[in-house]
């Protein structure tokens, strides 16, 4: 395979291309709202230190090791530290709190494990929160604390890394209750970065400007606003993503302050921004510098996008920034993006037709509930390709749902050391030779253009009609009431039939009256009665690292019947009371 034509082949090579750079470079906004600049020059000196570092406490090329560290800047030079020592750094999300610890030490362990990391880093508040999992991990040889790293001079260490060699394992979120470790290569970095950086925001070194408050232990914070911008020479301004949950202004205020050009965020954070931040806030905001506003990660709802620009109109936000993507870990990161400055497109489908595996384009004068509108996430990027095929593998033409797969270079090596799983989702196709991701993700095409429906395990079905998760939760969660994004629906079966069940996140006072709501709606909006609606305590419902919801682990809660219940509350879809513990 060939390497990408306009960025350096390896990202130890990227990082050495910008060790003359000494003014442009990272930007590390901390809690306290002071900020620290590491020019790239600097960066690369950081990072070959920590390198040395790691070879003089035994480590050697392609040893892993894991890192649970919640500073950005302390995040990132032991990330690029590692892959400069030819290391594969594994990212894990660190710990803030004993909340939920033991569920956290199995993750912990359990990654630690499949990595077979040698060394745990993480930083001197946080590790009182790591070192427990030490002796569940016989790889690892001990935690270490970023404080640590580079007191002493070490000699500079020139590890030769290819393209071929896997460069980070990146965990899936773990919307199962085994993350599996995605191999990325410096090939898969190299080519993704020049797709999305390049081809996708149309870059342009002399003045763009990132502005994030990702978590770096996600690929779209890791990828897009770090490694992306090493690849291509883009300054980026760093934001911790609890400054950002706390107060969804700061984005704002560093985009007007620094005069940043590319952001990007899930869905739930335009609507974070348009619930909380006021009116008399956006008026002292200039944000006509934004010409990329990207959004991925989740399911994108163009009306949340349509509120989040009504909003900061004001502060001159231009719509056409908008720029929803496709991607996945497995992929590197970017699988489509829509064309720049095209905003958001949607399409209206008959929701009868979308149940039965046909996206048929609603009629304008369609009733209320009979339309569904889904988000143009665009198409796929040079040397990539994407198609439909339904469950006998067989393409599908436009307007047809089915489970969408892509191909391409920055297509990963599979997930270490799981030799089935990466089997079952990479497969050569022999109508090309090449290597397909089968994404588990459902959705259809127009024109080469992708739409995205759901996820195929997640799907429910019930009496042959066909309905996504994601569109009943959304629904929900625009009741008042109902916290904003934390529904969860799945299907159970009853008696040999699948049946629909929803978990939505409420004051315990509110519970009674919203339980019967909730089903009301779905009964309407879907012609779908709900077999039972759970009203469970706030912040209970379980969500991966990057705040997806968890819904298989959320129906494994509810069948073993150890779903948290705000209060007992009658259900009308189930028979009788349902017993439940106080919030």
């Amino acid at each position: 395979m060939t390497d990408p034509k306009h960025v350096a082949p390896t990202l130890v090579q990227a990082l050495r291309d910008l060790s003359s750079r000494t003014e442009r470079g990272f930007v590390f906004v901390r809690t306290d709202g002071t900020e620290r600049h590491v020019p790239f020059a600097e960066l690369v000196t950081l990072a070959e230190q920590r390198a040395a570092d790691l070879h003089a406490r035994g480590l050697r090329k392609g040893d892993r090791v894991a890192i649970a560290v919640p500073d950005p800047d302390e995040f990132v030079l032991s990330f690029l530290g590692a892959v400069m020592g030819g290391i594969v750094p594994v990212p894990i999300s660190p710990q803030l709190t004993f909340k939920n610890i033991e569920g956290y030490h199995d993750t912990v362990a359990h990654i630690a494990n499949a990595a077979g990391a040698s060394l745990l880093l993480t930083t001197q508040s946080t590790r009182q929160y790591v070192d427990p999992v030490v002796p569940r991990a016989p790889s690892l040889r001990g935690v270490v604390t970023v404080d640590e790293l580079g007191r002493e001079a070490h000699p500079r260490v020139d590890v030769a890394v290819t393209p071929d060699d896997v460069a980070f394992l990146q965990f899936t979120s773990g919307s199962t209750s085994r993350p599996k470790g995605v191999m990325v290569t410096h090939r898969n970095l190299a080519w993704n970065s020049e797709s999305f950086m390049i081809h996708g925001l149309q870059k342009d070194s002399s003045f763009d400007k990132g502005v994030s408050w990702l978590p770096l232990y996600h690929d779209m914070g890791l990828i897009g606003f770090v490694i992306g911008p090493v690849f291509t020479d883009i300054p980026v301004v760093f934001l911790p993503t609890a400054s950002f949950v706390r107060n969804p202004r700061i984005w704002l205020d560093k985009v007007h302050q620094h005069r940043g050009t590319i952001t990007y965020a899930p869905n739930f954070a335009y609507a974070l921004v348009s619930k909380r931040v006021k009116e008399k806030d956006v008026a002292d905001l200039d944000l006509s510098c934004l010409r990329r506003t990207g959004c991925g990660a989740e399911p994108i709802q163009a009306r949340t996008l349509r509120e989040f620009a009504e909003k900061l109109r004001p502060a001159k936000f231009d719509p056409r920034s908008f720029l929803p993507s496709y991607g996945m870990a497995e992929a590197t990161l970017a699988v489509t993006f829509v064309p720049v400055d095209t905003g958001v497109r949607a399409d209206s489908v008959e929701r009868a037709g979308l149940e039965q595996g046909k996206a048929e384009a609603a009629k304008p004068d369609a009733p209320d509930g009979a339309a569904q509108e889904l988000v143009n996430c665009g198409r796929s990027f040079p040397e990539h390709a994407i198609a439909v095929v339904d469950e006998n593998d067989v393409r599908l033409g436009d307007r047809q749902v089915g489970q969408i797969i892509t191909t391409g270079p920055s297509i990963c090596a599979g997930y270490y050391q799981e030799p089935e799983l990466t089997a079952a989702a990479f497969r050569r196709r022999a109508e090309d030779g090449r290597t397909w991701l089968y994404t588990g993700d459902l959705g259809y095409t127009v024109n080469g253009e992708v739409f995205i429906c759901g996820r195929l395990k997640d799907m429910i079905i019930v009496r042959g009609r066909n309905f996504y998760p994601s569109d009943i939760e959304w629904l929900v969660s625009e009741m008042p009431g109902v916290r904003r994004g934390n529904v969860v629906a799945f299907g159970v079966d009853v008696n040999g039939e699948e049946h629909l069940v929803i978990a939505a996140e409420a004051f315990a006072a509110e519970a009674q009256g919203l339980q019967a709501s909730i089903a009301q709606v779905v009964l309407e909006g879907f012609s779908l009665a709900p077999h039972e609606v759970v009203i469970v305590p706030q912040g209970t419902l379980p969500r991966t690292s990057s705040g997806k919801p968890q819904r298989r682990k959320t129906r494994d809660l509810y069948l073993s019947g150890t779903l948290p219940r705000a209060r007992s509350v009658h259900d009308a879809g189930a028979k009788g009371e349902e017993s439940a513990a106080s919030a």
